[in-house]
């Protein structure tokens, strides 16, 4: 086992560029384009919103943690890098990762108790065979190489909280903006770290009231050339520590002492702002819709 995200296989295996995993995902689709051309899907991005609606409905059911969750959409995210979804069950890898991710993060489940509440939430695509479980297990572990251990930026985020005296107000925000991070392809991008700092910054420029968060345009902007903004003082001469410019400014500032990408801060914060933007499209109708439809079509729910 990895002890650090530097030695890890998330690392060295499970780290692509875009260009990377475009061409992943495009020959994938390449090799059925028929199939691919039948049966369109919704943006991946509404797919990974709908994804993770479904698990956290099972993982309720379950009584399963946070960080489990977490693991089990990057299991799906890996998974769908190997294989063309519309070869596969989708609410059947929905049910064995969150098994599998409940396994490895120490919070095990009964794979009967998994599958019985997966089929009271899917009836139609998931059956009481358990066996049908266990294969498909066996299928996300083979798929992903056995490599299986998963480094996220929560610990990250805990740690620099402390470091940059943030409020609990920002820490709350940076953590939902964590949790929203797992919608995109960011875990497959960048390093927990960057992600985590790139929630942080998130969290101190912008806040929920600003409709459709639309005001974090400008942000990315803001935190290239955010080291050269000067501290906001009072008349006496005293830092103003609540003003957000200046916890931009001494978030900057931490960040130059040390090694942290700031282009990939950068890159992460669009990549977030522009996912809230795709969410207002976005349509649980469709999607149920389309999954169906080729579920049922190929008969891949038996």
């Amino acid at each position: 086992m990895a002890a650090n995200y530097w030695a890890s296989t998330q690392r060295r295996h499970w780290q692509f560029s875009r260009e990377t995993l475009l061409d992943i995902r495009q020959r994938l689709e390449d090799e059925d384009r028929n199939l691919v051309q039948q049966y369109p899907l919704p943006d991946r991005r509404h797919l990974s919103f709908f994804f993770n609606g479904q698990l956290a409905k099972l993982g309720k059911r379950i009584g399963v943690r946070q960080q489990a969750l977490a693991t089990a959409q990057v299991y799906v995210r890996r998974f769908y890098s190997k294989v063309e979804i519309r070869h596969t069950n989708p609410y059947l890898v929905l049910a064995t990762a969150l098994y599998l991710a409940c396994k490895m993060e120490e919070c095990p489940q009964h794979i009967r108790v998994v599958v019985s509440e997966a089929r009271n939430i899917w009836p139609d695509f998931i059956l009481s065979d358990v066996s049908k479980l266990g294969e498909c297990e066996f299928l996300l572990i083979s798929e992903m190489n056995s490599q299986l251990i998963v480094h996220h930026p929560y610990r990250t985020l805990q740690e620099l909280f402390i470091t940059l005296n943030m409020a609990q107000e920002d820490v709350s925000l940076a953590w939902s903006i964590l949790n929203d991070h797992y919608l995109t392809d960011l875990p497959l991008l960048f390093p927990p770290h960057v992600i985590a700092v790139t929630a942080i910054f998130l969290a101190l420029t912008l806040k929920p009231t600003q409709a459709g968060l639309q005001a974090a345009a400008s942000t990315a902007a803001a935190l290239a050339s955010a080291s050269q903004v000067p501290k906001e003082t009072s008349s006496t001469g005293s830092t103003i520590t609540n003003s957000p410019q200046v916890k931009v400014q001494n978030l900057v500032s931490w960040l130059a002492e040390g090694e942290v990408d700031i282009k990939a801060v950068v890159d992460c914060s669009q990549e977030i702002i522009s996912l809230y933007d795709v969410l207002e499209q976005y349509s649980e109708k469709t999607c149920k819709e389309q999954l169906a439809r080729f579920v049922k079509a190929r008969g891949l729910e038996k």
